[in-house]
């Protein structure tokens, strides 16, 4: 009897232990990965128009670099709109740096598109050198 009681505590602590490092996990550093892929805005919407349940799975949750013009800043939010489809979110306050019109190339997580406003969205974003 002891021996089962032993049996089911030291199993309950391992679940435990595996739930936690499970549940706790380190948080991904976008800036340091490597974009899996590197397109346009254009190039973007053309795959979700052609079939947006195979391109939201092949890009969803990746790390992608994309280009395109600049036709919306947002300083509180530190967030920019690009060529009138793509909203990015970015982790750091590089906006004083950018400007309406400019030719930017950006690197973040892709986080899906958004049926209500017509436009895809990427956070945890930096700008590309």
């Amino acid at each position: 009897m002891k021996k089962k009681l032993l049996i089911i505590i030291v199993i309950l602590i391992l679940a435990s232990i595996g739930l936690y490092f499970y549940a706790y996990k380190g948080h991904r550093d976008i800036a340091t990965e490597n974009a899996a892929f590197d397109l346009t805005v254009s190039g973007l919407s053309k795959e979700f128009s052609e079939n947006d349940s195979l391109a939201n799975s092949k890009y969803a949750d990746k790390t992608i670099q994309i280009y395109g013009k600049v036709t919306d800043v947002d300083f509180p939010s530190h967030s920019i709109i690009i060529d009138e489809k793509l909203s990015v979110v970015f982790t750091d306050s590089v906006l004083p740096k950018i400007n309406l019109q400019d030719a930017i190339t950006i690197k973040g997580r892709f986080v899906g598109y958004d049926d209500l406003l017509e436009e895809f969205k990427i956070d945890q974003a930096t700008k590309a050198e």
